[in-house]
């Protein structure tokens, strides 16, 4: 199958776990819980996305043809070395387009690699990094991994049936919108009533990175 992807770079992973760790991120094309489109904003299931994954047109995007050619792709992005090759497939929803060429060929070049996803479509059994952010409203199916990490206010979210799910590791990151300060103080109090979750920040952002 081809690959639609809407951006590649080089960079830093910003929030969760793996924060501060060189990655190559891929922005898959598509998402299966909000068109993209603002005039959609309002009525989609996730109505505060903040990350545009329209089309093909960002640094380093494209359609690509085949798995191989995606992954030498993003073996390029890395640039020298194959020590400690990490990878992060985004989006969008990624799990719209994983398969199992694309983590054949990404592990082939010595990749680990991350996704992170709305939790609506089970993950590849390939992916060593398996990052769910649920969205209040949808259908979660993937209900393990190695990261849970929610987007904080969310209205609706079950929070007390989440801690069941079997996550290493239970993030509530602020959401990023025009009531920032306050979701900043509303994630602070969150995690301090709720000692089995930490604290996510965008780092990148406050870094200047994307």
């Amino acid at each position: 199958m081809s690959y639609a992807v809407k951006e590649m770079f080089l960079t830093l992973q910003g929030e969760g776990v793996n924060a501060g760790r060189r990655a190559v991120f891929v922005r898959f094309a598509g998402c299966n819980l909000w068109s993209g489109r603002e005039a959609d904003r309002a009525t989609a299931i996730c109505s505060f996305c903040d990350t545009d994954f329209v089309g093909t047109d960002g640094d380093g995007g494209g359609r690509f043809a085949d798995a191989d050619g995606l992954a030498d792709a993003v073996a390029g992005h890395w640039g020298a070395g194959s020590s400690d090759r990490f990878v992060v497939l985004t989006g969008g929803e990624p799990m719209l387009q994983i398969d199992d060429a694309l983590v054949d060929a990404l592990h082939v070049r010595g990749f680990a690699i991350a996704m992170e996803s709305n939790g609506t479509i089970p993950a590849h059994s390939g992916i060593d990094w398996v990052c769910i952010s649920p969205k209040a409203g949808s259908e979660v199916v993937q209900r393990s991994g190695d990261e849970l990490k929610l987007v904080w206010p969310q209205p609706g979210s079950d929070v007390d049936a989440m801690e069941n799910w079997d996550f290493a590791h239970f993030l509530i990151q602020p959401l990023d919108s025009d009531t920032a300060d306050a979701n900043r103080v509303a994630a602070v109090a969150f995690v301090l009533d709720h000692p089995n979750w930490r604290l996510s920040l965008q780092t990148h952002k406050l870094l200047g990175l994307r």
